[in-house]
């Protein structure tokens, strides 16, 4: 299910968080856990990753992130809203320095005029940042949407590491 190309760049996301002595977490719905799959792929991945949740549900993410009953009522699992809150309550939950979500419509079901199928949501706290969210409408079938979620989660955890 995770290319090689995506396994690299896992690779290189780990190599920067050890370089920075960072710590992350993951915090999944749409994708599985996929990204936590891709990041422990590699050996030494217990130097970098303090773990995923896979809250595919509402109840899980209430329960295992904090994300509040009246926002996923309000706004939906599939919002900016909860992508936010689902990156915070992986921060607060685990004891990581950064942690990223991701919450979307992969299909092939499940889209509307308002969510189409392919949108998905990303999540990044990072300890003494704001959360970043970022928004994506990602083509093709479920397969591909997941697949191009976590090559984007990755990007995002990338993005939000020191230059170095």
């Amino acid at each position: 299910m995770i290319d090689e190309d995506t396994l690299d760049q896992a690779r290189r996301v780990l190599e920067r968080l050890k370089a920075a002595s960072l710590r992350v977490a993951t915090a999944e719905s749409c994708t599985g856990g996929l990204v936590v799959a891709a990041l422990t792929h590699h050996a030494g991945s217990s130097g970098a990753v303090q773990g995923g949740f896979v809250t595919y549900s509402n109840e899980m993410k209430h329960r295992l992130l904090g994300v509040e009953v009246a926002l996923l009522e309000r706004v939906g699992a599939v919002s900016e809203e909860v992508a936010a809150a689902m990156a915070e309550g992986a921060l607060a939950r685990s004891g990581a320095d950064l942690a990223v979500s991701i919450t979307g419509i992969a299909g092939p079901g499940g889209a509307t005029a308002a969510k189409p199928l392919g949108l998905v949501w990303f999540g990044l706290a990072r300890i003494g940042h704001a959360v970043r969210t970022e928004r994506a409408v990602l083509p093709g079938d479920r397969r591909d949407v997941r697949e191009a979620s976590v090559r984007r989660a990755l990007a995002l955890l990338d993005s939000a590491l020191p230059a170095g």
